[in-house]
């Protein structure tokens, strides 16, 4: 182990880009090899994870079984690592490349691999590929110059390929993965840009900044992997918090009207732990059939409850985006202790006083507001019971909705 901290920190980011490109690699195997449009991309990150690990110093260091062969291993690594960038440019111009140009791809990557053998196997025996000094290189300075050449080539027009359709996406998720990929092949082509100083001008300084490049580089293309998998994890991050935030709310209302509920109650624990059905699917339950419950539950709300929950509301100085979740709470709790004391009054239907929701996330939003003012301390002690009988529908005029508003989620 050296103990240049440069040197340890570029190796320890080597080591880390390559796991995390290979992790990448293997976890999105299944769901690429499926589907044609992800399989170039695919393609390009194994060969750059394959290259990224013949290029490991611990390679050589663990394994002096390979000390024979480092000339092998230096000329497979760069071969892959053409096939890797020529991969990643017919994926970013597989859309909008003509049968004509993807041909010249194919005969120009086969052409820079054959030159790269040839040069390699016509120079004086050598071992590691290295650019040593300015004009100075093993196996020789041209199978550097098509090497570079062939990288910088692929990688411009990669990242502005990437850039250009990551700009115009209009799914986030390919919007990060583009712009992820083209910073990925970015920092691998300011690698390669630096070789190429190395070997035509005297620049000594440059080899420091090329050390940690391609442990970015491996880094980068795994996120630009990720991102499917980890918008996944996220959205499943949500449901679940919505299963477990929604159902102390929904069970309580569920015990006066259970006919909404489609299956019966279980620990929300279960629910989180062991669903009966994906997370997704559960938590959009939860909001419906919470819904559905508080539209039933409306018939049970009065003039009088709705002004004292308001006057509250307003003692208590609850801000005014919270407002009307926290007189919904209160109405909830009202109309939960007339609802189990007998059949509700038949109530006229009512018309929403403000702007209806914009989608299902916005009920969600706004019902977990309700379930969390539902919980408060003012909110719990709130349980007038609604008027019943006939006094109650000699108002019936000015009843208010218990959902001002939000006219229902279902599309």
């Amino acid at each position: 182990m050296t103990s240049d901290p440069g040197v340890s920190f570029a190796a320890l980011l080597s080591a880390l880009g390559t796991v995390t490109l290979w992790s990448a690699v293997l976890l999105r195997a299944p769901s690429a090899l499926r589907s044609p449009n992800q399989r170039g991309l695919w393609l390009a990150a194994a060969a750059a994870a394959a290259a990224m690990t013949l290029h490991w110093p611990v390679l050589h260091a663990r394994l002096p079984l390979f000390d024979a062969y480092l000339h092998h291993l230096d000329l497979a690594r760069n071969l892959i690592g053409v096939v890797s960038a020529a991969a990643v440019l017919h994926f970013v111009t597989m859309a909008t490349a003509s049968g004509r140009l993807k041909k010249s791809l194919y005969v120009l990557t086969a052409g820079a691999l054959t030159a790269l053998v040839l040069l390699d196997a016509t120079a004086p025996a050598h071992g590691l590929h290295l650019v040593v000094d300015r004009g100075t290189a093993t196996p020789s300075v041209p199978y550097w110059l098509v090497l570079t050449g062939t990288h910088l080539l692929a990688n411009g027009v990669c990242v502005a390929m990437c850039q250009r359709y990551g700009a115009r996406a209009d799914d986030p998720q390919l919007r990060a993965a583009l712009w992820l990929f083209g910073l990925g092949t970015a920092v691998a082509g300011l690698y390669w840009a630096g070789q190429l100083v190395r070997l035509l001008t005297d620049a000594p300084w440059v080899t420091p900044l090329l050390a940690p490049a391609m442990g970015m580089h491996g880094l980068l293309r795994a996120a630009a992997l990720l991102v499917p998998a980890l918008c996944a994890v996220r959205r499943a991050g949500t449901d679940i918090a919505t299963i477990w935030r929604l159902s102390p709310l929904w069970r309580e209302l569920i015990d006066v009207v259970p006919e909404v509920a489609l299956s019966r109650p279980r620990p929300r624990v279960l629910d989180v732990l062991w669903p009966l059905a994906p997370w997704r699917l559960v938590a959009y339950r939860k909001v419906i059939e919470t819904r559905d419950a508080i539209l039933i539950l409306q018939g049970y709300a009065d003039p009088d409850t709705a002004d004292t929950a308001r006057a509250r509301a307003a003692a208590a100085r609850v801000p005014a985006a919270r407002r009307q979740a926290h007189v919904l709470a209160c109405l909830l709790r009202a109309a939960r202790v007339a609802g189990r004391a007998g059949p509700h009054r038949a109530s006229p239907p009512q018309q929403p006083t403000g702007p209806g929701p914009r989608d299902l996330a916005d009920e969600r939003r706004f019902l977990l507001d309700v379930a969390e003012a539902y919980r408060a301390p003012g909110t719990s002690r709130f349980a007038v019971p609604a008027p019943r009988g006939t006094a109650g529908q000699g108002r019936a005029e000015r009843e208010p909705t218990m959902l001002p508003g939000r006219d229902g989620a279902r599309k």
